[in-house]
């Protein structure tokens, strides 16, 4: 099955019903199908190739635009407008995409930054100009696509750019049935209704926002509400207004919402599902959150590569710091990375994970798509991880973040998790440093809550020698103003690593 089939057929079953709500307007099912229409009329006229791009801002638009290019039998590129014009260009030339879909004031933001149109582009359409007086009639050409309603499950249909560690990014291949597979997989373990209000801001060019935020919602008939940024005072505002049983977040945007004054426990009374992804979320805002709104956030994991949600802490199998058991009908093992050995309960080893949702490879890259699996055909995802006793996974860090101090592992999350109770610190970021005689030491990046006092450096390492074997504390702490963050907020522990060995660095 397509992964369009399922929200046609939501949208045709309950027209008059508000699908979306964005910065503009509230949107109708017959809204939202209209839009797809007119935008799939529009690529016909102007697009011959397969792919199509998606350079929109979190709104009832970008899923508007997918839709109307799945119609098409198009594969979807979502682009993140936060890349520089070089980084931008990359990515259209490799995915080979001959229109983007786009709106004016995005548009004239990129022009302005000094991006000039790729030359694969053959049209950007305005989304701003679209009239959707046409609403009631579904008499649209596009609306005779019958082969593409009838595509294989394993053509492409999205190919999302990951941000990676080191070099280009890479086109991670998501077919029609990886994607519809995890919508199912997330509706059946959390029984989303046409009650269910979910509010979001996540990115709609990041994987969590494009499955979570964007295909289940329409496919499961949910209103979902959407804000093109995040502004903590803005999404309170929007909790009050349409009161939503599930708000989907990451880290930095929870511990934010702490900041809001005027914020009460009310404010958050109607959610049933609070889920937080994307990174580990700190203990500290955790517990700062459930003491002071009365909400426990459940925390879900997942990759790009896994379509991407593939664990999920539901609420009422709450464990501090889980990200829950798999998914129906994922499997995963937790394997010791220099052997390849299965480990049992309570080991740190690598996660790897097989199932339905698991991409088949990345674009045009035969080569890292072999190494991306192992010989059972895993997925390797470079995290750590151990289950305990009754399957719920614990991420414990990356294998590549790993340190090894005087032949010790340290994961940098666990000192995070340390430095980030500090009354003062609001996050933090742990990279290591080389050294001749123990071969790494843990070097530490804080910032500070705003209003608080700066603390010695020499009080945040007592703090964390304090509540650290004696390895594991930094052995320098360094405060900045803000942390380097990736577009979800993310804090980039490359571009920490990048200071630490930068010459004006401080020296352990």
């Amino acid at each position: 099955m397509s992964v369009h089939w399922p929200i046609l057929r939501s949208l045709l079953s309950r027209p008059g019903a508000v699908a979306a709500v964005d910065d503009r307007r509230e949107w109708k099912s017959i809204e939202i199908l209209a839009g797809a229409c007119h935008i799939a009329d529009a690529i016909a006229a102007v697009s011959s190739g397969p792919t199509v791009g998606v350079m929109l801002p979190t709104s009832a638009s970008a899923p508007m635009a997918m839709l109307a290019a799945w119609m098409l039998g198009k594969t979807v590129v979502p682009l993140n407008y936060l890349l520089k014009p070089d980084e931008l260009q990359y990515v259209v030339d490799d995915c080979g995409a001959d229109t983007i879909i786009t709106a004016n004031a995005m548009l004239d933001a990129m022009r302005h930054a000094g991006f000039e149109r790729p030359p694969r582009v053959a049209s950007l359409i305005a989304l701003d100009t679209l009239d959707f007086k046409r609403a009631p009639d579904l008499r649209w050409p596009s609306l005779r696509g019958v082969d593409a309603l009838g595509r294989s499950a394993d053509d492409l249909a999205v190919l999302l750019y990951t941000s990676g560690t080191s070099g280009r990014p890479k086109g991670v291949m998501l077919t029609h049935r990886n994607l519809a597979t995890n919508v199912d997989q997330c509706m059946r373990w959390v029984n989303f209704t046409t009650a269910d209000v979910l509010l979001g801001v996540l990115p709609q060019f990041h994987s969590f926002g494009l499955t979570v935020l964007s295909i289940l919602p329409l496919s499961r008939g949910c209103k979902a509400v959407y804000a093109a940024r995040f502004a903590p005072t803005q999404i309170i505002r929007l909790m009050r207004k349409h009161r939503p049983t599930a708000f989907i977040g990451i880290p930095s945007m929870f511990n934010a919402l702490l900041a809001v004054k005027d914020a009460g426990p009310e404010d958050f009374a109607s959610l049933k599902y609070t889920v937080s992804g994307a990174e580990p979320l700190p203990a500290a805002v955790a517990e700062a959150f459930r003491q002071r709104f009365g909400v426990t956030i459940n925390e879900g994991y997942g990759l790009t590569e896994t379509a991407p949600v593939t664990n999920w802490c539901r609420p009422w199998e709450y464990r501090p710091r889980s990200v829950g058991r798999p998914l129906p009908d994922v499997r995963e093992r937790i394997v010791d990375p220099a052997t390849g050995r299965t480990l049992g309960p309570n080991l740190d080893g690598e996660v790897r994970i097989k199932g339905p949702n698991v991409m088949p490879g990345y674009f045009n890259l035969p080569d890292d798509t072999a190494r991306a699996f192992d010989e059972r055909g895993y997925l390797r995802t470079g995290d750590m991880g151990r289950f305990d006793d009754d399957g719920h996974l614990y991420i414990t860090g990356r294998i590549k973040e790993m340190l090894i101090v005087a032949g010790e592992n340290v994961f940098p999350r666990e000192i995070e998790e340390v430095l980030d109770k500090h009354p003062a610190v609001a996050a933090s970021g742990v990279v290591g440093v080389a050294d001749p005689l123990r071969g790494e030491l843990p070097m530490a990046f804080v910032e500070l809550r705003e209003g608080a006092p700066l603390p010695p450096e020499a009080e945040l390492r007592t703090w964390c020698r304090e509540r650290l074997a004696g390895y594991k504390a930094p052995t320098s702490v360094r405060i900045m103003e803000k942390l380097p963050r990736s577009p979800t907020g993310k804090v980039l522990r490359r571009e920490l690593k990048r200071i630490a060995e930068s010459p004006e660095a401080p020296k352990p």
